[in-house]
This record gives C-alpha cells, structure tokens and sequence, in this order.
C-alpha cells in the first residue's frame, strides 16, 4: 500500500482536529464545563499531545542552526568563494530577503489581519491571555533597541546563551565559527569539517523523524483552538493566510522581476516557463532541498548558466536565501503580537525584521522547519511559543506557497549572477529580443 505523503497526512490531521475540536465545542456549549472520558479531558489531552509536538520543536533548536549556519559559512570560504562571485551571490541573497521581509512587514500592518473591528484577536484565536504581561514586555520600547539587538548578539557565555534561548547570539556565534575555519591549516580545520557537517545530517535527520509526528502534533495543536475558540478563529486565521500569498505574490511577480530586468538585464518572463519544473516540485515537496537537483538541471538547460555558477549559487542559496521563508516569518510574528493586542514599537519591529533576516539563514530546507525559525522570534520578542499551534491550520498550504517562492529567488540568483560575471553566449533569458538559447 502506497504511503501517504506528510503533507496529506497534515490535512488530514487538520481535518480530524476540526472535527473532534468542534465535537468538544458542541459540548462546552450544552453547559458541559470540561468534556472528559474516563476522567481524561479532551482539552487537557490535546493540549498535551500539542505540547510535546512543540517541545520537541524547541528540543532541537540550538543544534541545527549552530550546525546549519556554521557549515553554511564554512563551506563557502571552504572552496575558495569568498570573491567575487561569493560577494556578487550573497549581497542578491541578502538584498532579496530584505526585501521580502520588509513587504511582509508593511502588508500586515497594512492590513492588519490580528484585530477584528479594531479589537485583537487573540481571545478568538483562544490564545493565552497575557495581554498585561506582554504589553509591559513592549511598553517603552523605541529606536534606542536597535542598540540593544546588536549588544545581544555578543553573548558573555555562548553556552548560558544556548541555555537561555538567546538565539541571536548563538546565530553570531556560530557565523563567526564557520568564517575562522576557513582560516585553520588543513589538519585543524578537517576534524571541525567532519564533527559539523555530521552534527547538522544528524539534525537533518531528527528535523524529519520530528516532522513524522507532526500529524498529531498538528491534530493537538488545532483541535484545543477549535474547542476552546469554535469555527469562529478561522476567519482572522484565513485574513492573515491571504495576506502573507499577496505578499509572496508581489514579491515573486513585482520585485524579483524588476531586479532581473534592470539588475541583471534579463527578460523576467521568461524566468517563469524556465524554472516551472522547479517551482511545482518545491510547491508538492515543500522542500527547496529536495528540490535543488530539479532547480539546478532547470537553470543550466533550460536558463543556461553555466556549472560553475549554478554549482555555487544554488547550494548556497537552498541553504541560506529564504525569501519567502524570511516573509512569513515576519508576517506570522507580526500577527501574533497584533492578536495578543501588542502595540510594537519600530524598535521591536527592527528586532523582528533582523531575527527573521538571520533566522531564514538557518531554516532547514524541509517542509515546516520554519516553526523552529518562528518559536526563536517569538522567543526574543516576549511572546509565547505555544502561539504558534494557530499558525497550524494553514502552514501546509503557505509552506508549498513559500518554498517555492525560495526556489525561484535561488534561480533569479544564478542567472542575475551568471549575467554580471559575463556569461552572456548561451543564457537563454537575455532581455534583447532573439537572445541566445541555452545549449
């Protein structure tokens, strides 16, 4: 018997939690105060099997991006690539995913998907009541916390730094690591290689064993919001969805298009019938990793780049260019801290901005691995973690929509790149009409 995918497998967990949340509902609502079998509360069960969902979310946090970050830094200076074409790759990288965030920014507090009539969501979404809490966390906060978001990252103690969750810390760190070695002799560096690059397989690994409970993880997480809030919570819940796919949108169809056209002098239509292979494969895997071999046999043949840059630029780019990632990451703890009725400062918008520009560096190129990204932000903000299982009933849906969006913000890289370092003979998308075709 065929097995089925995990991202069925998700919907379908969606879809039992729905039911058995509103079931739960339906009782509460007959006077029912705590629906119980055999002395166990429903909403007391979900709860808890949402929570092990989620602490095993946060159990593997500090391995993978130190692991990540620190092979990711460490195998670009590895091979020599710190030049220009190194230079040339991650200032597109780091440009694009500033831009992505700063529209996921502006359309949600454009629209605003966390207040209903003006009024937060959060009591609707049944999220933790910690308004007071909260509120006093942000209160005061202004442009003087930019200073303070950049004292964080220099920890004292990087291990009482893992330990408390200071993730930005880690994340410097572990930058700092990668690039130093780089600069060790062949023997010193070669252990460090091997003991890195094992830790993050290994998490790798553990990310998609998680991954393989996150059906019941999912069916916890959204069956206590269906109980405790009914059908009610969907409404903000698909507001906030919409906006973050107008966003990825406009990112894909405005943004990366005009800077393929007056940065790289490329005929951006045809970017989209060249890379379709690879975007529908990143839409039905979620996985920009899963999807590189596809990604980089559609840059060469059908964009043709050459080896030599698509070899660099892509591998890099499904581990450090998040765009869409970066975007929905901002976008979701924008709305969260808008439902729980916070009034950010640009300071802690700043932090936001800055915590999901490092964090996307550091995502697994897996399906979901962005909760992990989007429990530290909200960690560093003051928001609970557990606010993420209402992100749960559309994730699926914007994780296919968002790695996509990645898999073409890698693509734009390779041929933007390949155009500014002079391969011009057989690149299929120069904007003159009748331009060479890929060999």
């Amino acid at each position: 018997m065929k097995k089925i995918e995990l991202h069925w497998q998700i919907l379908i967990a969606i879809v039992l939690a729905a039911f058995a949340g509103w079931f739960v509902r339906l009782a509460i609502d007959s006077g029912i105060e705590d629906p119980s079998f055999l002395g166990v509360s429903f909403i007391g069960l979900f709860d808890y099997v949402g929570d092990l969902f989620l602490n095993a979310l946060k159990m593997i946090i500090v391995p993978l991006i130190m692991s990540s970050i620190t092979m990711g830094v460490a195998g670009i200076g590895s091979g020599g690539n710190l030049g220009a074409l190194g230079g040339k790759t991650l200032l597109f990288y780091a440009m694009t995913t500033l831009l992505a965030t700063l529209l996921g920014l502006f359309l949600i507090n454009l629209v605003g998907p966390g207040y209903a009539d003006g009024v937060p969501v959060g009591e609707l979404l049944a999220l933790d009541p910690k308004g007071a809490e909260l509120a006093a966390l942000a209160e005061g906060r202004g442009a003087s916390d930019v200073a303070n978001v950049f004292k964080s990252m220099i920890p004292p103690n990087i291990v009482q730094a893992a330990a408390d969750g200071q993730m930005l810390g880690i994340i410097f760190f572990s930058l700092l690591f990668g690039y130093f070695m780089t600069h060790l002799s062949h023997e010193l560096a070669e252990p460090l290689f091997k003991f890195w690059d094992g830790v993050f397989n290994v998490m790798m690994k553990m990310t998609e064993w998680i991954m393989k409970f996150a059906p019941i993880g999912v069916f916890g997480l959204v069956a206590v919001v269906v109980a405790e809030a009914g059908f009610e919570a969907v409404r903000p819940l698909a507001i906030f969805a919409a906006t973050v796919i107008v966003a990825l949108a406009i990112h894909v169809f405005v943004v990366m298009p005009i800077l393929m056209r007056y940065v790289g002098g490329i005929a951006p239509y045809r970017m989209f019938p060249a890379m379709a292979p690879a975007m529908l494969t990143a839409f039905s895997t979620a996985s920009s990793s899963a999807t590189l071999p596809i990604t980089m046999d559609c840059v060469e043949k059908n964009a043709g780049v050459s080896n030599k840059i698509s070899s660099f630029v892509l591998p890099l780019g499904a581990t450090v260019n998040m765009n869409g990632t970066a975007l929905y990451e901002c976008a979701a703890a924008m709305f969260l801290a808008q439902a729980y009725g916070l009034d950010l400062s640009f300071g802690t918008q700043f932090s936001i901005v800055f915590i999901a520009l490092l964090t996307s560096v550091g995502v697994a190129g897996v399906p979901s691995a962005s909760l992990v990204a989007i429990a530290i932000i909200l960690a560093a903000v003051g928001l609970p973690m557990e606010a993420i299982g209402v992100l749960m009933v559309f994730d699926r849906v914007l994780d296919m929509c968002r790695t996509s969006v990645n898999v073409f913000g890698d693509a734009c890289c390779a041929v933007i790149v390949a155009r500014l370092s002079g391969e011009t003979t057989n690149l299929a998308l120069n904007a003159e009409e009748g331009g060479a075709t890929a060999t």
